[in-house]
């Protein structure tokens, strides 16, 4: 016996106990599917993640004080007095190196927003922002136009709304431009909309609406408004000199002491987007070791199947014996039968996990995530089915290649 012809044998065997091949299969799918499923999950995010940062670039830098006490690598981290508009306006006078310098201040972010009947929910961020804001920040705008000084001087009653504020008030039957919609008890003329921005940010980017910072200032009246600024700086190679010269000017500005920490925190884009790599690796790890653990069960289910098959068949193994098969083309066979079972159950869960995966992607990215093909993982899936069958199918094959012809033949 040959072994193509121990393949042909295995494959037979296979399509003569179909239900036990599928209940096989379908225990070695269901732990492909949570392999692949959550490793193509968490590449979904993190793809969703890094469209989020895309649009700042790499050489973009933010300026903010530090207002939320967090323990960070053990200590307490010291919350910081808001940056003030004097201190922004100074910063972005003094800064030398020539970059696109924005000062912006969130008055709410539970504004609602009203345009005739039509009322929006209380969840719209009002921003007060600069003509640079929106470059700066990654905002495209689809129609209209950006703030311009005029607005910026005289504070006007203008507004560059996001896609989501668009689509819940004027549900694209009317053209958003030039109508005039109320927020926190104020009149605003639209005269831009923001393109829509997909990433993993809940949709927050899309349901701002952006105000003169001088007009936001009014707005809040008495309340205390704490400013933040990024900085793009031309090239991204000049981005540590740019930050060492910020920290420097930002310094000078808050009149911190000398020998004293910063009064303040830079943020860097790419800095953001490594620690989103780094909590995704971890996330990976942890779906590789769940998927690892399901897939131990369905192999030792498999396994157990396996062994059963050895007893079932105990006298058809003593008559191949009897006819001149040796044992390693019995190991041979029941090796072939568990890798190909492994496989049959591993391409479905491997649709499966592609599927799963993409929609738990997709939902927690608010919809704005694309479709992703981890070939990695699929391939990854393949490999470890085989792991699984050579594993599972090794013991049963041993011992049905060890048995003795005439015992077996006497077996009933």
């Amino acid at each position: 016996m040959n072994l193509i012809e121990n393949i042909r044998e295995g494959l037979r065997s296979i399509a003569g106990n179909r239900l036990r091949t599928v209940l096989t299969a379908l225990i070695i799918a269901i732990g492909i599917t949570s392999l692949v499923g959550i490793l193509t999950a968490i590449d979904g995010l993190q793809q969703s993640v890094d469209d989020s940062f895309a649009g700042l670039g790499a050489n973009t830098f933010s300026i903010i004080a530090r207002q939320e006490v967090s323990r960070r690598s053990g200590r307490i981290r010291k919350q910081d007095k808001p940056i003030s508009y004097a201190e922004a306006n100074a910063f972005k006078q003094r800064f030398p190196l020539g970059a696109t310098i924005a000062v912006s201040s969130l008055v709410t972010d539970a504004a609602q927003v009203k345009f005739g009947s039509k009322k929006s929910n209380p969840n719209m961020q009002l921003m007060g922002g600069d003509d640079a804001y929106l470059a700066v920040k990654g905002y495209n705008l689809s129609t209209g136009r950006n703030l311009n000084a005029n607005d910026l001087t005289y504070a006007l009653n203008v507004a560059v709304i996001g896609s989501e504020v668009a689509k819940t008030l004027f549900q694209g039957k009317m053209n958003p431009l030039n109508q005039v919609i109320r927020v926190s008890g104020v009149q605003y003329k639209i005269v831009g909309v923001i393109d829509e921005k997909g990433g993993f940010t809940g949709g927050s980017d899309n349901r701002i609406i952006l105000i003169p910072l001088d007009n936001a200032r009014a707005v809040a009246g008495a309340a205390k408004m704490a400013f933040d600024i990024t900085a793009s700086v031309p090239n991204a190679a000049d981005q540590d000199e740019a930050i060492g010269e910020a920290r420097g000017v930002m310094r000078q500005v808050r009149h911190d002491p000398l020998g004293q920490p910063d009064s303040f925190e830079i943020e860097r884009a790419d800095e953001l987007a490594r620690e989103t790599d780094n909590i995704t690796g971890y996330l990976r790890i942890g779906g590789f070791g769940i998927g690892f653990i399901t897939l131990l069960g369905a192999s030792i289910a498999l396994l157990n199947i396996m062994l059963v098959s050895v007893t079932e068949r105990t006298r058809e193994i003593g008559i191949r014996k009897s006819l001149g098969a040796t044992p390693k083309r019995i190991r041979e066979q029941f090796l072939i039968e568990a890798i190909v079972i492994c496989l049959l159950g591993g391409i479905g869960g491997v649709i499966l996990g592609l599927t799963v995966g993409n929609l738990i992607a997709l939902l927690m990215s608010q919809g704005k995530g694309s479709f992703v093909v981890p070939w990695l993982w699929m391939g990854l899936g393949l490999v470890v089915c085989v792991s699984v069958g050579l594993f599972a199918g090794l013991y049963p094959a041993v011992r049905a290649s060890r048995l003795d012809p005439i015992e077996a033949l006497r077996y009933e």
